[in-house]
């Protein structure tokens, strides 16, 4: 007899357990949370983290806080996130610089597998390969014909060493077998200013940047770098359509959250961040920006960020990349 209530109070602490962090997660926000976006106020990431933290807002009818802390490419606002308490009041929202730092760099305060786990992808935004106008190429293969009819004469221009745009330009290099210099600015405006007075021949760019100077003629769009054809530009192929396949690459946004935070709360997270992306105004927000809304679980963002993790490494180590 003293054995079985023994079994009955193990049983009856677990069920105990198991309401308790069910009713965690259904309490869940009893304060302010705090979205930690890495970079100065003003640019995407920026602007998507305050569409997406006034939803949460009204969702979990506690304040979203935007706490910007930039510097050092997106790795103090990632490194505070990692460090802080995993109890769902801290979030960070993300680009790739968060799989890309830790092989640009020789050494980053945060383990991207241990420290921070994502509750889901946000969005998704191809680039667009653009070049000067003068160029003489009116589809990629007659860019590629002109990079091997003048080897190393070609240069691009990016945003900086280990941005998105950068790491598309190098995979690109690395698929057609050619070196084109890299010419890396301090943001993607110096760099399109140069493109468009021919110091550079070409770039891998949001679509938003390279847009109007797509439509007034002063660059000239060759194809985007997503799986499907960009909706901003529909009559431009993909590279994988214009003859390499399975060349793919994304300006994705997601949202972190430190490792040890209880499934309850990242799955309350997780839905309504979903909840959230389906929102019109959220819709239409994304729309201006060229990026189109995922939403996917747990489980499939960590498969994606893992897939992201290795594809940049291997871009990274086969052209022997290192920051400056």
């Amino acid at each position: 007899m003293k054995r079985f209530i023994g079994k009955g109070r193990v049983l009856t602490c677990a069920l105990a357990m198991l309401a308790a962090a069910a009713a965690n997660g259904q309490s869940y926000p009893t304060k302010s949370v705090r979205l930690i976006v890495p970079y100065a106020p003003g640019g995407i990431v920026d602007y998507v983290g305050r569409l997406i933290g006034q939803r949460l807002s009204d969702a979990f009818g506690q304040n979203v806080v935007i706490d910007n802390r930039p510097g050092a490419g997106g790795i103090i606002g990632i490194e505070t996130a990692s460090k802080a308490s995993g109890d769902g009041y801290t979030l960070l929202i993300m680009d790739p610089a968060i799989v890309i730092n830790p092989s640009l760099l020789a050494k980053v305060p945060y383990d991207i597998n241990k420290d921070l786990a994502p509750a889901t992808i946000l969005s998704s935004s191809p680039l667009v390969l653009a070049i000067n106008a003068k160029v003489a190429a009116n589809n990629v293969q007659e860019l590629v014909n002109l990079a091997r009819s003048q080897p190393g004469k070609l240069s691009f221009a990016s945003a900086g060493i280990g941005t998105t745009p950068h790491m598309a330009g190098e995979m690109f290099k690395a698929r057609i077998q050619q070196n084109i210099t890299h010419v890396p600015y301090k943001g993607s405006g110096p760099a399109m200013t140069d493109l468009i007075a021919g110091q550079v021949q070409m770039t891998f760019s949001s679509i938003t940047a390279a847009l109007p100077f797509i439509r007034d003629g002063r660059l000239r769009g060759l194809a985007t770098t997503g799986e499907k054809r960009a909706a901003a530009l529909p009559n431009l192929p993909t590279i994988a359509e214009s003859g390499f396949p399975g060349f793919e690459v994304n300006l994705w946004l997601a949202v972190f959250v430190p490792a040890d935070i209880s499934r309850d709360i990242l799955m309350r997270i997780n839905s309504e961040l979903r909840k959230a992306l389906q929102h019109p105004d959220i819709k239409s927000g994304f729309e201006k920006v060229g990026a189109e809304p995922v939403g996917n679980t747990p489980q499939e963002a960590v498969v994606f960020v893992k897939n992201e993790f290795k594809k940049w490494a291997d871009v990274i180590r086969t052209a022997h990349i290192k920051a400056e």
